[in-house]
C-alpha cells in the first residue's frame, strides 16, 4: 500500500524473509512497526488539534474511496460558503492537482499536497500547512483526503470532525467490508442519490448497514448535483463553525 504506515514492510516480511522467522513473529514486527508510527503520527495531531483549536478553525477530515465525489461536494460547498466565511482547503492525492485546479476557481483558498508514495495524508503534513497556508485567519480548514478507504482512516490529522462519503455507485454494504472508517466517522454522506433510480443500490439497506457499525453517525444523504440533501449538510457546517 505505501512506505509509511506499516502495511508495506509487514508484506515484506510475511514474504520474503528467511525461513527461520516465523509468521508470527512477522506479524509482531508489523504490529510494532504501525503502533510505532501511530503514536508519533498521534503527537503530532495532537499539537495540530490544539493550534486548530486556539483559533476556533473548525477542521473537517473528509475520507472515501476514489470517485465517490468529494471535490465536486467541496465545489458546491465553497460556492454556497465561501463568501460567508473564511474556509482553505488542503487535497491530498499521490499525484497531479486535478482537484486543486477544480477548487481554486471557488471561493476560499486551496492547496495541493501530493503524497507521492504513501496512500494517505499524515499530521506531519497538515502541521507544514499551519502558519503557513493556514494562516490562523480562518474559520474552517477542509482537508479532502487521499481516495483510500484503509490507511487514512488510521492517521489522526488534527480534525474535530471525521468525515465519510459513501456513493451509491459502490455496494451498499462498503460499511461493513471497511468499518474502520465508518465506525470513527462523525458524519456520513451518502453521495449521487440522483443516480439511485437507474441502480440496483438499496437506500435503507444502506442505512442499515450503516447503523451496524456506528448507530450514533449522522447520515446525509445528499446529490451535489440536484441539490438534494445539500442545505441539510451546508447547515450543518454552519453550525459548526
Amino acid at each position: 500500500m505505501c512506505e509509511d504506515c506499516g502495511c508495506e514492510e509487514g508484506n515484506k516480511k510475511i514474504y520474503f524473509d528467511s525461513l527461520e522467522n516465523s509468521v508470527e513473529n512477522a506479524s509482531q514486527k508489523t504490529i510494532k512497526i504501525e503502533t510505532d508510527i501511530l503514536d508519533k503520527n498521534n503527537h503530532i495531531a495532537h499539537h495540530n488539534s490544539h493550534w486548530l483549536q486556539d483559533r476556533n478553525i473548525a477542521t473537517l477530515n473528509i475520507m472515501s474511496s476514489p470517485g465517490s465525489g468529494k471535490t465536486y461536494l467541496l465545489e458546491k460547498t465553497l460556492d454556497k460558503l465561501g463568501h460567508l466565511k473564511k474556509i482553505a482547503v488542503l487535497i491530498g492525492d499521490q499525484q497531479t492537482d486535478n482537484d486543486a485546479k477544480r477548487l481554486i476557481l471557488k471561493e476560499g483558498k486551496v492547496k495541493q499536497i501530493n503524497t507521492v508514495s504513501s496512500c494517505h495524508l499524515d499530521a506531519s503534513m497538515i502541521q507544514k500547512e499551519l502558519g503557513s497556508f493556514v494562516d490562523g485567519s480562518e474559520n474552517m480548514l477542509i482537508i479532502e483526503n487521499v481516495g483510500n478507504l484503509v490507511c487514512p482512516a488510521a492517521f489522526k490529522l488534527g480534525e474535530k470532525i471525521k468525515i465519510a462519503l459513501l456513493s451509491t455507485t459502490e455496494g451498499e454494504d462498503k460499511p461493513l467490508k471497511y468499518p474502520v472508517l465508518f465506525h470513527s466517522a462523525d458524519v456520513i454522506i451518502i453521495t449521487k442519490t440522483d443516480l439511485i433510480p437507474y441502480l440496483d443500490w438499496d437506500l435503507n439497506k444502506a442505512y442499515e448497514y450503516i447503523k451496524k457499525i456506528n448507530p450514533n453517525a449522522l447520515i446525509i444523504p445528499v446529490s451535489a448535483k440536484t441539490g438534494d440533501g445539500m442545505t441539510r449538510w451546508y447547515d450543518y457546517l454552519m453550525n459548526e463553525v
